[in-house]
């Protein structure tokens, strides 16, 4: 059991900046996907290697070092090649050691084992631009994001590296027509870069730029926060250009744990944020399952979620779900 725990702890510490980083949004509940992460990956070594008597140290030296417990999870890939979860966590670790290429081939054996996974097709396409030298999706990696999509339509990041793959190869209306649909699935914050990057396809395409809408509104309890400074406030306190602003929803009279919030950079002020499921921290735990909410906003010079002294927050504001009209939060009001 013991090998067996330093070679899962080994592998999973390595790969958790490649696990964790999202696609769109900075990161958020970071302890709490430590946490999950660390579990999944753990059992999923456990299913692979095999039980901890196939593990005894008499036949397997626990790693000492990263490259060790690569090698071992090799050599068991070797002896059973059929798992491809197993493959797909190799390639997640060789691209942490900065292998691109030996990790491009352990996500194309994940992929070639799984077929029907949109999320391994997706980073075996990544893998392929990754190993690349100009960071170019050729062929097979189109081919597996248009797998990825055909059975997986709503995959985000399928989609954006198709755009990507699409732009690389100079058909931009083909980009534009495959970024568009993203607009409504993701924030409001997300939906203004990209439509940014829609319009450059467009004109590169010689197409008129997408017309003006409204803010997407993801679901029926996303709610609209506008944020802003107290003019007194701003005009007497010299601000840090590297501050942050927390926009946080949390349940009223319960835990201090939000059960959506978003971080943004105090230059954007004053801005309006979207909170909606996709901000939850919490799988188990969304705005969506609540009838009202308490809303506030947190000027942070140490840029940490958790509240610190010398923090300065905006009166809390209680709104009940669905929210008819966005709530306005002021920070540093008397």
């Amino acid at each position: 059991m013991t090998v067996f725990l330093v070679l899962a702890a080994a592998l999973t510490l390595a790969v958790l900046a490649v696990l964790l980083r999202p696609l769109w949004r900075d990161a958020r509940g970071v302890a709490l996907g430590i946490g999950v992460v660390v579990l999944a990956s753990t059992a999923l070594l456990y299913r692979i290697v095999g039980t901890p008597p196939a593990l005894d140290a008499a036949n397997l030296k626990a790693p000492e070092t990263l490259g060790d417990a690569i090698a071992q999870l090799e050599a068991e890939l070797q002896r059973h090649p059929e798992q491809a979860e197993g493959w797909r966590l190799l390639g997640q670790a060789l691209q942490r050691e900065n292998q691109p290429a030996k990790a491009r081939d352990a996500y194309a054996k994940a992929a070639k084992l799984a077929p029907d996974d949109a999320a391994i097709a997706t980073e075996a396409a990544q893998a392929r631009a990754l190993a690349d030298d100009k960071r170019l999706f050729d062929a097979d990696a189109v081919a597996l994001l248009q797998r990825a999509l055909k059975s997986e339509p709503d995959n985000q990041r399928a989609r954006w590296f198709l755009g990507i793959a699409q732009r690389q190869a100079g058909d931009n209306a083909a980009a534009a027509a495959t970024w568009e649909p993203l607009l409504a699935q993701v924030d409001a914050a997300t939906a203004a870069s990209l439509r940014k990057e829609i319009d450059n396809a467009r004109t590169a395409a010689g197409m008129e730029p997408l017309p003006e809408t409204a803010p997407v509104v993801a679901n029926a309890n996303a709610l609209q926060v506008r944020v802003a400074l107290d003019p007194d406030f701003a005009a007497r306190v010299r601000l840090r250009g590297d501050a942050s602003v927390f926009v946080i929803a949390r349940a009223p009279d319960g835990p201090p744990m939000p059960v959506a919030a978003e971080k943004r950079s105090v230059s954007e002020l004053p801005f309006t944020a979207v909170l909606d499921d996709g901000d939850s921290p919490m799988p188990t735990r969304k705005l969506s399952q609540l009838r009202e909410v308490e809303l506030v906003a947190r000027l942070s010079t140490s840029g940490d979620a958790m509240k610190r002294d010398g923090d300065i927050e905006s009166r809390p504001v209680r709104v009940s779900l669905p929210a008819k009209a966005p709530v306005e939060l002021v920070i540093g009001a008397e």
